[in-house]
Parts: structure tokens; sequence; C-alpha cells
């Protein structure tokens, strides 16, 4: 694949966060922290880490239901996998359309259309369920009035993202409970301006919203949010192990603010895997909790490395078994319409 405009971004962007993270610790004082870090909690904290993508699996499988009722977890599982690993190695943030091309691959039931808007549906309720847990833990921490975050007031921050997660949210709501409507607004718009392209969107579109069938029904919704809330519960644990293991004395809460400032933070273009633009943040916001930057710094390195290695391996063990290229994910594009919404 090739690495376009947007990936040279990424690359600079997150080699400017790399520089700006680095200015005040040295690899030195980095090195001599993770030597003396607990290697059985770092370990472990890698592995709770692993352990979201089994579950991120089984809460797509019930996002699917509507699709296919009998999806094998093992081949949502193995999809997951692969679309980590190439977030993890290939530019543009590619996962998600690997992701989708892989199930598809497995199962010839779900259209590609069909699961790549049942992971618009998996990230919007990643996004939702992260504030919420970023606006429990400011709740919690008791954070002075006029904090900020690299100049940005925190409260300005979680109003932002809130905004963001819940506006995208009712987008998606909304193409689930009035498909006809869209349907309708599509053709007289599109089939005005771009007649030619009218009848391929429409199909596009009509797969698109059946990936959405999630959200129609309460119970339905009440489970994917369930299931979010446990994997985010649990990535959080992973963040808290890694706390213990070198050091760092900060609450719980600590761990779930920090996801969610790292969560906003590696929304910004970057490098495959979001390497400098996860230290920064992790740094910025462990500085609210008056952590030493030598510790902070360690503990974002050593995390972010050690729970990167195991998904990147898995996944590409996958991917090399189901017989798929990097190439034909340049062949492969998000459905018309949909690009913004994942």
């Amino acid at each position: 694949m090739k690495i376009g405009w947007r990936g040279a971004l990424g690359f600079a962007l997150s080699a400017a966060f790399f520089v700006w993270t680095m200015r005040e610790v040295s690899f030195a004082q980095v090195w001599g922290v993770l030597r003396q870090s607990s290697l059985p909690l770092f370990l472990l904290s890698a592995f709770v880490a692993t352990i979201i993508f089994p579950l991120r699996a089984l809460r797509w499988r019930v996002i699917l239901e509507p699709v296919a009722s009998d999806l094998s977890l093992g081949a949502l599982w193995r999809s997951t996998a692969i679309g980590m690993m190439v977030n993890n190695v290939v530019p543009a943030r590619a996962g998600e359309l690997a992701r989708a091309y892989a199930l598809t691959r497995e199962d010839k039931r779900v259209s590609f259309a069909a699961a790549f808007a049942s992971l618009a549906v998996d990230r919007i309720f990643d996004a939702v369920t992260i504030v919420i847990l970023l606006v429990i833990a400011m709740f919690v921490s008791d954070f002075a009035p006029g904090t900020t975050i690299s100049g940005q007031p925190v409260n300005r921050l979680a109003l932002f993202a809130a905004v963001v997660a819940l506006g995208a949210l009712a987008t998606l709501v909304a193409m689930a409970m009035f498909p006809a409507l869209v349907v309708r607004i599509w053709d007289a718009v599109i089939g005005r301006v771009a007649p030619r392209f009218a009848d391929r969107g429409r199909h596009l579109l009509e797969s698109f919203m059946t990936g959405l069938g999630a959200l129609r029904s309460p119970v339905r919704f009440a489970k994917v949010l369930g299931w979010a809330m446990v994997m985010w519960l649990c990535n959080g644990l992973a963040f808290w192990l890694g706390f213990l293991a070198v050091g760092i004395e900060a609450p719980f809460a600590a761990a779930l603010f920090l996801m969610g400032v790292i969560a906003i933070g590696v929304a910004l273009p970057s490098s495959p895997g979001f390497f400098g633009v996860f230290e920064a943040a992790a740094l910025a916001g462990l500085t609210l909790y008056q952590v030493p930057s030598d510790l902070a710094v360690s503990w974002a390195l050593g995390f972010h490395l050690l729970s990167f290695l195991p998904i990147t391996l898995i996944g590409l063990y996958y991917f090399l078994r189901l017989g798929m290229k990097f190439g034909e994910l340049g062949q492969r594009s998000p459905p018309t319409g949909v690009e913004a919404a994942a």
C-alpha cells in the first residue's frame, strides 16, 4: 500500500510528538526506570491489554446479529486480530478495512459494506464508553478549575469528545431507524448532482445500513454498550497494572482518565501503531496526577511496546494463514458516504 500524503503527515506528527515527549527525559533515565520495573507486572498488564481483542470480537458478534446470527467467534477474533495488526504496521489506519475484508473472506454471508458499517457502530460505542469513563474519572479525581492539557482546559476537551461521540452515535441511530428516509434523501440529492453514481451508491448505502441493525434493538444496544464497558474497564486495568510495574502511585481513576486522553490524542494523524502520539498524550495526562516525567514516559514506552507486540504477531499469523496480501487492502475503500462515520 502507498503511504500517501496522509501517511507522510502521520509520520511527521508522530516524530514531532516523540521529540516533544523526550524533551525533558533522556533514554538513559527511561532505561533505568524500565530496568527496575517489575517484569511480571508489566507482562501481566500486556496480557490483560491483549484480552480486550477477544472481548471486541464477542461484542462484534452482537453488533452483526441482524446480519448473520450465528457468526463464528473464531472468524470474528481472527478478523479483529488482523485489523489491529494492520493498524499497527500500515499507515492511514487501514486496519478497519482489513478487519471488514478479512471477515468477508471467512464468511460470504457478510458483505463488505455491512461489515464496515458494523465497525462504525463498534468504534462509536468505543468513543461513547471512553467519554463516559473519562467524565467519571474527572469527577472522582476532582481536578482544580482551569486544569489544562497542552494548553487546553480538560473540561473543554471532555466536552468536545462527548459532542463528537454522541453526535456520531445519533447520526448512526437515525440512519438505522429511518433507512427509507435516508435512501430518499440520497436519491433526491445524488440523483441530481451525480446521477451516474446514484444506483451504485444506493446499493452500498443500503448494505451499510444493514450493518447498523444493532442500533434498532434496545436490548442489543444495551448488550453492545455492556460489552464496551467490560472491554474498556479491562483496558483500564491493563494501564493500572503497568503503573504498578514502573512504580507510579496513581489511582485506578487515573488509568481511566488517561485512556480518554490517549483516545483523543490518537485521533490525530500518526504513524502506524500511534507511536509518538501515544507517548505525548500519556505524558500530558499523567502530569495532572503529579507523576514525574521519567516514570510517565517509561510507562508509556514500556506499556506501548509490550502491548503492541502480542496482537501484532497474532494478527500477522492469521493474516498469512488466510492468504491475505497487503496489496489487496489498497483495492478496498470505505463504502460511499461512510468514511467519516468510521
